[in-house]
């Protein structure tokens, strides 16, 4: 096997994960899995329709009195069992979703310890699903409960393979709820094993995990019997769950797209300021993330310095398979991907924008086959500019130069995003206050990543809800009001 040929899994799809056991899609029909650096297939995945949607919620709502009915020891049990699997098989996870979605086996290896981590954060949370009494008239009593809703439905992105299939799940688990989940069409092997290692843990139907397209989410949204939706995804999916899922008026959680702005000030070292926009860009997966920090509002004073650094700090990043170590940055997810980061790319320089780095295929020839692009900085881009305002979800960005305050705080804050937002300066009043004025969820000063128990979510079009905090536990039970008298 050379370098660039795709590592042995040891893993092949063996169909939906239903019930505890594998099942075929009922009408047989499956697609590819690709692997995006080098464009080997990778295996057949079945393609779920709405009949095996039917399946797969009938499953799991068969499981749910059981599981729900358990004591919260016997589920946090049952949850940091997972975990430890989970970690048992860290380097085959982490190197599945680094061949099936492109992203560099150092973070796939994370994403194992994050969602590891996020399975036992809320099994130790379970004793806080509390409810309240009070006491309106004397032989009276007001209680309430917090129950589960039944069948929830996750829908992935692909990302986060693995981490998004078990951690968006946890927090639903966690609080007694079934799970039937999907994974993105553009990655979905790690998914299908994580059904693997369930077995034994869960009881059957408590977890289960189905592949498919568009179609096949719309049929678990729409199904009637599931009445919670999580979704992790681009703003217009998000806003086509939200239209199917109100007409049966079911609760959704939306974690979607961004376009972060990390704002540096005069006072900022311009070496620190523009290591922490390169690291918010999130490389390792190729700008491929909501939270990536793709705006660079930079000061005046500082531009020259900032942008000097950020060219050399992107040309030095390294390039290959994603699988090999030491290799930072690997391909975009598909070729569909590929095709529009590069229209991106395209409209910034006819619109004006001043390429500093990068901007197409990388040089080597033992990366043609795959969907590489090469980490892209641009200069002078204005906020009317497509790069300027949309999501790109590839590794471009886009330098903004600013000398007065409220000019900048009207770019940071001119999208119809609201997801993250980092600030770079040793002035604690002027942190603070752009903090507060800032337009997003989620807000690092001089700080970078994130913390469970601190909600994350996103505002304006970034999404509804919160999620990795106490606040997501909840979310996935309802209140019943008891009224008695004695």
């Amino acid at each position: 096997m050379t370098d660039s040929n795709s590592p042995d899994l040891g893993f092949s799809p063996k169909g939906l994960f239903i019930g505890g056991g594998w099942e075929e899609a009922a009408d047989g029909r499956t697609f590819e899995s690709i692997n995006p650096a080098n464009g080997e297939h990778l295996g057949d995945v079945p393609l779920a329709g709405e009949a095996d949607v039917d399946r797969a919620v009938a499953a799991a709502k068969r499981a749910f009195a059981d599981w729900g009915g358990l004591p919260i020891k016997e589920r946090a049990q049952a949850l940091n069992a997972y975990a430890d699997k989970l970690v048992e098989h860290k380097d085959e996870l982490a190197l599945m979703d680094s061949v099936d979605s492109g992203n560099a086996l150092s973070g796939m290896k994370g994403d194992v310890d994050w969602t590891a981590t996020t399975l036992r954060f809320f099994a130790g949370l379970l004793t806080e699903i509390k409810g309240e009494t009070s006491s309106q008239a004397a032989g009276h009593l007001n209680l309430t409960h917090r129950q589960p809703y039944g069948v929830v439905a996750k829908i992935n992105a692909f990302n986060h393979p693995f981490r998004f299939c078990v951690e968006k799940a946890a927090s639903a688990l966690a609080a007694g709820n079934t799970v039937v989940a999907k994974a993105s069409e553009q990655a979905p092997l790690s998914s299908l094993r994580l059904g693997e290692l369930a077995d034994g843990i869960f009881p059957p139907g408590v977890f289960n995990i189905v592949t498919g397209d568009a179609a096949t989410g719309s049929a678990m949204v729409r199904h009637p019997d599931v009445m919670r939706i999580g979704f992790v995804g681009s703003v217009e999916t998000g806003r086509i769950i939200a239209r199917e899922a109100a007409d049966g008026l079911k609760h959704v959680t939306l974690e979607l797209g961004g376009k972060n702005p990390i704002i540096i000030f005069p006072d900022a070292d311009p070496v620190e300021a523009a290591t922490a926009a390169i690291k918010g860009m999130n490389m390792n997966r190729q700008g491929q993330s909501c939270s990536s920090t793709s705006r660079v509002l930079v000061h005046a004073d500082l531009h020259d310095a900032v942008t000097a650094e950020l060219i050399r700090q992107a040309e030095a990043l390294p390039i290959g398979m994603p699988w090999q170590d030491g290799k930072e940055v690997g391909p975009v997810v598909s070729e569909r991907q590929f095709d529009r980061v590069m229209e991106f790319i395209a409209s910034a320089k006819e619109e004006g924008a001043e390429l500093l780095t990068g901007g197409g295929r990388p040089a080597d020839p033992t990366l043609a086959n795959g969907h590489f692009i090469e980490p892209t900085v641009f200069d002078a881009v204005t906020p009317d500019m497509r790069i300027g305002h949309q999501e790109i979800f590839g590794p471009v960005m886009s330098v903004m130069e600013w000398s007065d305050y409220e000019d900048m705080l009207t770019k940071a804050n001119g999208v119809m995003y609201g997801l993250t937002a980092a600030i770079v300066t040793n002035d604690l009043n002027k942190a603070m206050e752009t903090a507060e004025r800032i337009e997003a969820g989620y807000v690092w000063i001089n700080a970078q990543g994130r913390y469970l128990g601190a909600p994350y979510g996103g505002w304006k079009q970034s999404g509804i809800g919160q999620e990795e905090c106490l606040d997501e536990l909840l979310s996935y039970t309802r209140i019943k009001n008891i009224n008695m008298r004695w």
